[in-house]
């Protein structure tokens, strides 16, 4: 029977210890007052019973001439009917029970444990206690007890002595199953040890109650208990009842019986089972601790009228929470289901629906259970019944607080992280569907090509099939006057003779005789030569060859000639008939045929193969080359502005930080004693808003000052403005463009904008001048920058329409009195939509020169914005060009800007203001912002009354080329293909091919080319000067062009037969239009002269150098700003990031053309070497629309502003 044993008397031996097992659990039957404390509790379990062991006693020998220790008298044992007399005494005497009495005595000592390990990485733990020594006698007793940090038990053992007794902890009763199990490991520790470590059987337990404040330590020592810890306690032992009779065991005279108990208790320790079973226990014990805290939360909410309550109350990142809502004080008080919506960090994060149940607590309180994830700082919900029933917290929402993770700006970045890894999975998923796409296409064109291959074969086998046996029709075994084969019957791979008789034909004069053969229809050409014998065994004049027939052979072919190839001069070839002779034993026709077809199949695959591998490499080279080009103007872009403004590193990345120089000394900040920066991203929308002004440093050198910039992880674009002051002041905002530089890097990329160009000419299509080429290339580079673009044009009768692809009806609309067709169709990869007004006014024949152009274009205008109107378009961007579709910018304002358009802004682009300067100047007035062709036009137009007044919204931005058209790596009009690699190769061939072709004379002089109109505009007299200064500086010179006015076309052609009749070997003058015979010119040609009075951008220079041919340019409007003169232009070409590229001139006389002109030739001359290396330099600049279509941007953004 076991009885509760009261913790009386603590004797302690100097060498005793104990195995200590961990008990987590709470006592059921003792009653537990939790409110705001909570109740730990600690047991000592001694399991054997007692009384079986009253008579033993365990010694330990002792040291020579001293008293055995560890013993003293032991005190009888009450036996089992006098143990229940005592309990029901006890309990008769009630709390005022003496504590003598309790305790056996008031001398009782209390144990000090000390908590540390005894070495590192060990899981076991030693606690030893240390007390004075006692002469009393005690049982031994080896218990199982929970760890326990110091501070707990000795706050216990204080409570203790305080109150002058240790707390009875016996009144409880264990579930049957978990004491037995705990019963049967206490007897094998017992068996296993041969210790005595009964004391009545019963638990010795130590409570300790904490405050909440402690819950935290109480947890984490709780969470150590899995670790199976080793624990030894020493100098202890416990006396029951104040008895003396008790034994002590005396471990370190002992060591077999200690060594045996260690054992035994180390093996039991690793018992799985047992582990489990204090595991259920601790967990039963967190269990009902949580079960008190939530009826005390469940109370305490319900009086204070809270609808919600969450457990633990405490919430952090990664741990499951419960929400308690209470029905009844709520607007879903009479649905009979709760459902909690919700998600995390403001509805941005992992939303959740769950289904609440209800709960064990008392009231109408129902519960669910969801896992808050680690990157939480809020919970954010709501209740509904699954259907149209809410409480949203009066339209406000739940939120639980989450503490101890993320905050809003770490989320902020995080969920940028997550953001770019999901781009990177989706580009690398894409890229493997492209991939898988590409081998799907590249397999069925392998089988398209080879069936192709192999029609293409049995074509050729039917037609050399069909040739041979006609051959062998007229063959023959021999013909005995003339020639025969010996022996008659022979087959492929033997030797034969073939004889001939020199005096049958025109041969009988000839020295040598040789013999030209091959085999089947000669179908491997000259496949034998052999010189003939004088047959001396013959009569007559027979001649003969030993030949080996060749293998596969069906017939023989040959001939009789007075010499080997390429020296014979007389033939006999049986009447221009051949001589044939059929093999007697040769292989099998079909064989043959079929082995034939084979062969040729095979030749045809290789070659196919060879073809195709050799255009994936030339295609593979154009894009690396184009891509670094585009990476080069980037860098030579972001560089152009150095001067004023820069960033350190030069590539800005998202997430990175950035120093920002900026140059007061070039800007209208200038001798401002301070300086602010204003930043902001993505053209000032970013979600953080612009930053706080920020005052600028200086600089290490020179007048720069610096500011350090953190770039947000989802920039795309960094923009800023400088201020003399802190709240504004004077400005540099760069005209009202503010400063942009592109982030790379970022997961967002910029919106793309929708820009809809109306225009009256569109190259190929509808091409009269560069106007046609402007649309087309700035379009195409604005579309490979990621945005969208539509074009709006005319549908004239005269349109060439084998340029359009998927052209269809797109539909029709009433308008201006009659019914407009509307045409679509994608020119160039543009998606382009014709209008065809039923009145007739583009079915003309023409695109200018009908006397009511205006009226046509003025229509065609509205029609075209009606169109947008209807169709439902609402482009950011509406771009209209010069005089023709002028009329776009003022219709636009005045009918449809308020009406449906509202969204759109009017760019409008001067190409040339000779003509229609009044409808451009209304143009101008309307136009949110306009441009011209090139930086230099617009300030030489600048002054013009039509443009003066409009000077803010006034930019010049270059033209470019398409390199696509103008591409000396893929020119179909050249002999060899070339780039800037083997710009010397290529060219020379060209020039050879363009003097073969013009029958000039082969040599190696500088050649200058002229491809223009000619008109006076393009400076008619400086190119007859230059003309004629070429061929007296012993040069070649090429003019491919045509003029308008009839007047100067005659006087040209005057011009070329002057120059025919004086120097036809080194002037050619074309008088027309040759488009491939302009890209051999631009090839061929050492220089190309443009010397325009006057020219807003000029596309010639540009289009030159892209062939690596050199420059000789006026300094007018866009030569200027493309053309930096070799001599002269070194620090200007710097300042655009540039080096210097051809020669140019001031004046517009001889004296200015012949100054530059001398200067290339003399170069040409003299330098060669360096010559070449300016031609490789010319051909990397790149003058596509790459650097124009940045400076469109802006532009349409600043139009957006």
């Amino acid at each position: 029977m076991e009885v509760p044993l009261p913790l009386q008397r603590t004797v302690l031996s100097e060498r005793t210890q104990s195995k200590i097992k961990p008990f987590l659990g709470f006592l059921p039957g003792q009653s537990l007052q939790w409110k705001k404390d909570h109740v730990v509790a600690y047991r000592i379990t001694a399991s054997a019973d007692f009384s079986r062991k009253r008579q033993r006693k365990i010694s330990t020998p002792g040291s020579k001439g001293s008293t055995p220790r560890g013993f003293v008298p032991r005190t009888q044992v009450p036996t089992s009917t006098q143990r229940r007399d005592q309990k029901n005494n006890e309990e008769k005497e009630g709390p005022d029970a003496s504590p003598a009495q309790e305790f056996g005595g008031s001398n009782a000592k209390t144990p000090k444990l000390k908590v540390g390990s005894e070495e590192e990485g060990v899981s076991d733990i030693n606690l030893v206690a240390e007390v004075e020594e006692s002469d009393e006698e005690s049982d031994g007793v080896i218990g199982e007890v929970v760890p326990f940090s110091q501070s707990l038990f000795d706050n216990k053992i204080g409570q203790s002595e305080e109150n002058g007794r240790a707390p009875e902890v016996g009144r409880h009763v264990m579930e049957s199953k978990d004491a037995e199990k705990i019963n049967k490991y206490e007897e094998k520790v017992t068996a296993n040890s041969g210790a005595d470590v009964s004391v009545y059987g019963r638990d010795v337990e130590v409570t300790k109650i904490y405050s909440r404040s402690n819950e935290a330590q109480w947890r984490e020592n709780m969470n150590k208990e899995g670790s199976k810890e080793e624990t030894s306690i020493s100098k202890m032992g416990i006396n029951a009842l104040g008895e003396t009779d008790s034994r002590i065991d005396e471990t370190e005279n002992t060591p077999k019986n200690a060594n045996q108990f260690n054992d035994g208790y180390t093996s039991n320790s690793k018992d799985k089972r047992s582990d489990d079973q204090f595991l259920k226990l601790k967990l039963e014990s967190e269990e009902i601790l949580r079960k008190e805290v939530l009826a005390r939360l469940a109370e305490d909410n319900f009086r204070k009228g809270n609808k919600l309550f969450y457990y633990p109350e405490l919430v952090k990142p990664d741990q499951d929470i419960e929400i308690y809502f209470n029905r009844s004080f709520s607007t879903l008080k009479n649905e009979p289901d709760i459902i909690i919506m919700g998600a995390f960090n403001d509805w941005k994060w992992k939303s959740f629906t769950i289904k609440l149940s209800k709960s064990h607590l008392s009231g109408d309180w129902w519960s669910c259970q969801f896992h808050v994830p680690k990157e939480a700082y809020k919970i954010d919900f709501v209740f509904y019944n699954g259907h149209d029933v809410y409480d949203n917290n009066d339209k406000q929402d739940f939120c639980i607080t989450v503490e101890g993770g993320m905050d809003v700006f770490d989320f902020e970045d995080f969920l940028l992280e997550e953001k770019r890894k999901e781009q990177e999975e989706l580009v690398r998923q894409k890229a493997e569907k492209e991939r898988q796409a590409e081998e799907q296409r590249r397999i069925e064109a392998e089988r398209v090509a080879s069936e192709a291959d192999r029609a293409q074969a049995r074509e050729e086998v039917e037609k050399r099939k069909g040739t041979l046996q006609e051959l062998m029709k007229i063959a023959m075994p021999s013909s005995h006057s003339v020639w025969y084969i010996w022996p008659s019957e022979f087959e492929c791979n033997h030797m034969i003779k073939l004889y001939y008789n020199r005096s049958s034909g025109p041969l009988s004069d000839a020295k040598d005789i040789w013999l030209h053969g091959g085999h089947n229809g000669w179908k491997d050409g000259l496949s034998i030569v052999l010189k003939l014998i004088k047959a001396e065994n013959k009569g007559g004049d027979w001649w003969y060859a030993e030949v080996i027939i060749p293998d596969r052979a069906l017939v023989l072919d040959w001939v009789f000639a007075d010499g080997p190839p390429q020296q014979a001069i007389t033939y006999d070839n049986n009447g221009n008939q051949d001589f044939h002779a059929i093999v007697p034993n040769s292989i099998p026709e079909e064989l043959y045929w079929a082995e034939e077809e084979q062969q040729i199949y095979k030749r045809l695959q290789a070659e196919r193969r060879l073809r195709e591998e050799a255009a994936r490499a030339k295609a593979e080279k154009t894009a690396r080359l184009k891509a670094e080009t585009k990476e080069k103007t980037l860098k030579t872009f972001l560089l152009s502005q150095k001067h004023i403004v820069y960033t350190d590193p030069l590539d800005v990345q998202a997430g990175s930080t950035v120093t920002l120089f900026y140059n007061p000394a070039n800007t209208v900040l200038n001798g401002k004693s301070e300086i602010w920066l204003r930043c902001s991203f993505n053209r000032w929308t970013h979600r953080l808003g612009p930053l706080p002004p920020q005052r600028m440093t200086p600089a290490d050198h020179g007048s720069h000052l610096k500011a350090t910039v953190k770039i947000p992880l989802d920039a795309y674009m960094m923009d800023f403005v400088f201020s003399e002051k802190e709240d504004g002041g004077i400005f540099d905002n760069k005209n009202g463009m503010d400063y942009h530089i592109p982030v790379f890097g970022g997961v967002s990329k910029e919106p793309p904008m929708h820009i809809v160009h109306i225009a009256v000419e569109m190259a190929p299509i509808a091409k009269v001048g560069g106007l046609g080429d402007v649309v087309t290339s700035l379009s195409r580079a604005v579309q490979d920058m990621n945005h969208n673009v539509d074009i709006i044009l005319p549908k004239y009768d005269c349109l060439n329409l084998s340029n359009v692809k998927d052209f269809q009806f797109h539909k029709s609309y009433s308008w201006g009195g009659t019914e407009i067709k509307v045409w679509s169709g994608k020119v160039e990869g543009l998606s382009v939509y014709f209008l065809e007004p039923q009145n007739g006014l583009f079915w003309v024949g023409c695109i200018y020169g009908r006397g009511n152009d205006g009226e046509r274009f003025g229509f065609f205008c509205h029609a075209a914005l009606e169109f947008l109107l209807q169709s439902g378009f609402h482009p950011d961007i509406i771009h209209c060009h010069d005089w023709s579709s002028a009329p776009v910018a003022w219709l636009f304002k005045e009918h449809y800007m308020h009406y449906g358009l509202s969204k759109a802004r009017v760019v409008f682009t001067i190409h040339n203001l000779e003509f229609g300067a009044q409808l451009i100047g209304k143009a101008m007035r309307f136009a949110d912002k306009a441009t011209t062709v090139s930086p230099t036009y617009s300030q030489e137009v600048s002054g013009n009354p039509v443009i003066a007044p409009h000077l803010f919204k006034f930019h010049g931005i270059l033209n470019g080329i398409d390199p696509d058209i103008w591409d000396p790596y893929n020119d179909k009009f050249i002999p060899i293909s070339y780039t800037s690699e083997n710009v010397i190769e290529g060219k020379q061939a060209a020039k050879e091919a363009l003097q073969q072709r013009l029958g000039l004379k082969k040599a190696d002089l500088p050649l200058v080319g002229i491809i223009t109109r000619l008109t006076h505009q393009k400076g008619i007299h400086l190119i007859k000067h230059a003309i004629w200064r070429t061929l007296e500086r012993n040069g070649q010179v090429v003019l491919l062009g045509s003029a308008p006015d009839p007047r100067i076309q005659n006087d040209f052609v005057n011009l070329a037969n002057e120059l025919h009749s004086l120097h036809n070997d080194r002037a050619r003058l074309c008088l027309t239009y040759d488009e491939p015979l302009s890209h051999l010119i631009y090839a061929g040609a050492d220089f190309i002269l443009v010397p325009s009075i006057f020219e807003p951008c000029g596309l010639t220079q540009l289009t030159a150098m892209r062939y690596g041919s050199i420059p000789v340019v006026r300094k007018t409007g866009g030569l200027y700003d493309t053309v930096f003169d070799v001599d002269h232009d070194k620090e200007r070409a710097q300042a655009h990031g540039l080096e210097p590229n051809g020669f140019n001139f001031d004046g517009a006389d001889s004296a200015g053309v012949d100054y530059a002109l001398n200067r290339a030739i003399s170069a040409w001359y003299d330098g060669r070497e360096w010559f070449n290396s300016l031609c490789k330099r010319v051909m990397e600049q790149d003058w596509s629309w790459n650097r124009p279509a940045l400076d469109y941007l802006e532009l349409y953004h600043a139009a957006r502003k």
